[in-house]
């Protein structure tokens, strides 16, 4: 430990006179270090557990944990909202484990967004179940556990982890199966809670409405204890999402390390043309640094495909026969990979074996990956609060870390690399969710008749009646002496995807020399566009060649490969019409709501070659579209019409700039009125619309058959569109910013493109 320090502080020490490194940086923050705060053990905690603690170097508690313990045991749900690495598990293991152990029926319920956290929960509660012999069954029931298992986890697991979907399909269509764990269910955990905004979001309050409807039909009611990561507004989202009356602690309470905070932006390489360093070698080269000085590292890259390029270059960078690599182990994670693979490297981060890894956001959440010192992001992330999640995962308790943000050429991170006061000053966005989106609430309202019947006067929500009535016009439920019942064949759950994403995952098999063997899996809409034939799929370093995609049987054949050179699709978008149920000239527009068939076709792809990452060749691809039926508005700019009238103003050569802007502006103001989340709503602008001939804006929801988004924009556009003027005429930027339109990054001798949407704005709804 003293000898990574030591080599941290000396290189912090290097880059701090390195003029090459310097003339790069935009800003060097210096976080001071900060004290912790302590309490002592709570009096009613049993000693068995403050032995096992004790064991493990806990003397007393954080603030924040002893707040939340205090809370719990008195009953009070709890939200708790401190940053990464800052002792969040003994927040609810503490309460829980005491409650479970005075009160030898009751149970609870973990519920974690992925099953890595899932598993890495399940090695928490063993270390301290195990550890000190505490007489309390703990399990993981998700798609993974064998059926045997699940048997012992619904009949005697006194803590059942879990994550929204199995909690969804798998255990509330199965009650009966689960009485005396749901008859006496004390705890609901929800962990990272800041992940369940938007669509997303809305399923899961509706999720946690059947789960209470449930557990009060079992004689329970359980208390809540919510976790979440830096956010807006924690405490609003979790009373919507749990839709009770909530306690915020948010005095952290742990110490931490003194920190710098580097935003860097790659060096020009071409200043006639303003091209940069890419974000890929310069990562690797930076991160090559820390790592050749034993300091532990981790990149978050932005895809799939950098994370691989990525870890490969630092392999590569580091590679010494003599020295067995310098004896420093390097890996990639991300999504596909196996779950022993997953978990494998976790260990090895945890141990210390693994001194380096590469990440997509996969590691973001709060997985436990042991002392990290350095932190690196490779671009980016969509939003504030991801920025600091990934920073935070360097730096433990007392110790010096460092993040370094590399820009990319993303306009977007241009803006926040050359402007760090925005980034550094700015809040963390806030998340929505709207429970009662009709899409939705009718979903999850045909899962709850089916898992139990409703009587007269029952809610769901709210008034329950007249959504029911719907339902037995279409013969899904049947009304008899004052209760609804389900009456249909089919099992609801299953057709209803929480996160409205596609199931179905192509499973990549290696037939190298004639054996067979998986090595990983794609969802169906990524591996079109990765995976198509004489693709170059790279996993854990290795290089393969992608010989047959057979998408009928979801298999993905492959072979070792040793080219120079990785692949990269070349996607488009279309948008068809396929039926307008609604049309109408308001608020300055020709409004236009109806279905269409929104496609995705990669017709080629780039051969890139390593280390320079100049083309040297294409070649094409021939898969079928991958199509998405749903729901959209148009906003078209009619001749007549206010908006047609503004628009036919602009100067042609940036009308279609303009209107990407305006698209930009109105799907980042729409969600505060919808409240959804910025990624559920699609956007596309049309100088002249092919179906509707006109110029204009589709706004869709980016889910299989709508979840009533459209309809929303539709019914509050005059509030959409007075927002989205407001935002620009207050925004203190001069010619865009993220907050707004959206950076600038044209030649200003063209003029101010921010004015120029300013002055569109006022215009279409001056008199609207």
């Amino acid at each position: 430990m003293i000898h990574f320090m030591s080599a941290l502080d000396e290189l912090i020490g290097i880059l701090s006179k390195d003029e090459d490194f310097r003339s790069n940086v935009t800003r060097w923050e210096k976080l001071a270090p900060r004290e912790g705060s302590f309490r002592p053990f709570p009096q009613d905690l049993d000693n068995g557990i403050a032995d096992i603690l004790r064991s493990r170097g806990i003397g007393k508690l954080y603030t924040h944990q002893e707040d939340t313990y205090r809370l719990s045991r008195e009953g009070k749900h709890t939200v708790v909202v401190t940053p990464t690495a800052s002792g969040k598990t003994l927040c609810y293991n503490l309460p829980v484990m005491q409650t479970l152990l005075e009160r030898p029926e009751a149970r609870a319920l973990y519920l974690f967004p992925t099953k890595a956290l899932s598993q890495d929960q399940q090695s928490e509660l063993n270390e301290i179940v195990l550890g000190g012999e505490i007489p309390v069954k703990v399990f993981t029931y998700d798609g993974d556990t064998p059926s045997s298992v699940r048997v012992a986890a619904r009949n005697n697991g006194r803590i059942v982890i879990t994550n929204p979907d199995m909690l969804h399909a798998g255990i509330l269509p199965n009650h009966p199966k689960w009485i005396s764990f749901l008859s006496n269910l004390q705890f609901v955990v929800i962990d990272e809670i800041h992940t369940y905004r938007g669509v997303f979001g809305s399923h899961m309050t509706n999720l946690i409405r059947r789960l209470k409807r449930i557990a009060k039909f079992y004689g329970s009611e359980p208390q809540f204890i919510c976790c979440s990561a830096t956010i807006g507004n924690p405490l609003e989202l979790s009373e919507r999402i749990i839709e009770e009356k909530a306690n915020l602690v948010d005095n952290n309470g742990a110490p931490s390390g003194e920190k710098y905070v580097i935003l860097y932006n790659p060096p020009l390489v071409d200043r006639v043309q303003g091209i940069r360093r890419g974000v890929v070698l310069e990562s690797a080269r930076i991160g090559t640094r820390f790592l050749k000085k034993g300091i532990k590292t981790i990149i978050f890259a932005r895809s799939r495909v950098r994370t691989e390029l990525i870890a490969a270059y630092l392999k590569r960078s580091l590679s010494s026969f003599f020295t067995d690599n310098n004896r420093i182990r390097i890996e990639s994670y991300r999504g596909g990979y196996l779950p022993n693979e997953r978990r494998e490297i976790e260990k090895g981060l945890r141990e210390g074996t693994i001194q380096g890894v590469v990440s997509t956001n996969a590691l973001e959440l709060g997985i436990d990956i042991g002392g990290l010192d350095v932190a690196i992001l490779a671009g980016l992330p969509g939003s504030i609060a991801s920025s600091w999640q990934q920073a935070g995962r360097a730096g433990r308790r007392n110790t010096l870390s460092i993040a370094v943000m590399i820009s990319s050429a993303a306009p977007t991170d241009q803006y926040m690399i050359r402007h760090p006061e925005y980034f550094l000053g700015k809040s963390p966005e806030s998340g929505w969710v709207d429970p009662d989106n009709l899409y939705i609430l009718m979903d999850h309202l045909k899962c709850a008749v089916f898992e139990l019947p409703f009587p007269d006067g029952e809610e769901f929500g709210g008034p329950a009646g007249e959504l029911l009535a719907s339902l037995e016009e279409e013969g899904i439920v049947r009304y008899s002496s004052g209760t609804w019942y389900w009456s249909d064949r089919g099992y609801p759950a299953e057709g209803v995807s929480l996160r409205s994403a596609t199931s179905e995952n192509v499973v990549i098999v290696d037939t190298t020399g004639g054996a067979y063997t998986v090595i990983g899996e794609m969802d169906r809409p990524s591996a079109k566009e990765m995976l198509f034939p004489n693709a170059i799929y790279i996993h854990r370093g290795n290089q393969y060649v992608v010989t047959n995609l057979d998408l009928e049987n979801r298999k993905c054949y492959v072979e070792t490969s040793e080219v120079n050179y990785y692949t990269d699709a070349i996607t488009k978008t279309d948008i068809k019409v396929l039926y307008q149920d609604d049309h109408s000239e308001n608020h300055g527009a020709e409004l236009f709501l109806g279905d269409v068939l929104v496609r995705t076709q990669a017709a080629k792809f780039k051969k890139i070659k390593y280390q320079t990452h100049e083309n040297v060749g294409y070649g094409d691809i021939s898969l079928p579209e991958e199509e998405m039926h749903t729901r959209s508005v148009f906003i078209g700019f009619g001749e007549d019409t206010p908006a047609g009238k503004a628009f036919s103003k602009i100067p042609r050569d940036i009308r279609e700039e303009v209107l990407g802007r305006v698209g930009t502006l109105l799907t980042n103001v729409a969600p505060f009125f919808l409240l959804c989340d910025r990624r559920d709503l699609g956007v596309s602008e049309r100088l002249k619309d092919q179906y509707i001939e006109m110029p204009g804006i589709y706004i869709y929801d980016r889910y299989p058959g709508g979840t009533g988004l459209s309809e929303g924009l539709l019914s509050k556009m005059g509030e959409v569109l007075k927002g989205a003027f407001d935002l620009v005429e207050q925004c203190s930027c001069e010619s865009g910013c993220p907050s707004c339109i959206g950076p600038d990054d044209r030649d200003r001798r063209t003029g101010n493109l921010k004015s120029t949407v300013r002055n569109f704005l006022s215009f279409w709804t001056n008199d609207v």
